[in-house]
């Protein structure tokens, strides 16, 4: 990976990155928003502390590591990423609770225009914010958009400590069956499914 300076990734600040998504897709994942070394090689989840890749793998999402230079693949998977805030930040506490309400409300017009079978919100903090349900938890939620069931996910984060990335592959393994054609199977790079 290549290494970035300080100035480097400082000028990365506010970049956005674009989303990885179709139509249709069996999930969409949304980050809560970019960090700087994302913006800066525009890749999602790109920080090598970040577990995102390593658990889409565990939970049987992806039947290999993927790396973030990988990101496309996932459409084949039906699978895709976007950010519930599009600006990048060095850290997600920098992120004002209206930009969070504006993300939802992005959020919302982008599922509905896309229509993936779920989306999954990674981060709880952020999906509470963005969407006013201070009570939610990880897992799947009563709210829909459209046609879309959404799930909340925890944070792949490296700084969040609660989970690890094999309790993480439990939480993304429920939403892949319940995303799933074929129960009880993981999800195959045949994008006829």
């Amino acid at each position: 990976m290549t290494r970035f300076t300080r100035a480097e990734l400082e000028a990365a600040r506010d970049r956005l990155v674009p989303d990885v998504a179709a139509d249709g897709l069996r999930v969409l994942f949304s980050g809560i928003n970019p960090g700087l070394l994302t913006a800066a090689t525009g890749h999602h989840f790109a920080r090598p502390g970040n577990r995102f890749w390593p658990v889409l793998q565990l939970s049987g999402f992806t039947p290999r590591l993927l790396k973030p230079s990988e990101q496309q693949e996932l459409l084949a998977y039906g699978l895709g990423i976007t950010n519930v805030v599009a600006r990048a930040t060095a850290r997600a506490d920098e992120l004002s609770a209206a930009e969070y309400v504006e993300g939802g409300r992005l959020l919302t017009a982008k599922v509905t225009r896309l229509r993936p079978r779920w989306l999954a919100v990674v981060g709880v903090t952020a999906y509470r914010a963005a969407f006013g349900e201070r009570r939610a938890q990880v897992g799947p939620q009563e709210r829909r958009i459209g046609d879309t069931r959404v799930w909340v996910l925890p944070n792949p984060s490296g700084l969040n400590a609660h989970w690890t990335a094999a309790t993480m592959a439990e939480e993304f393994g429920r939403l892949r069956e319940a995303a799933s054609d074929r129960p009880g199977r993981p999800v195959t790079a045949d994008p006829g499914r």
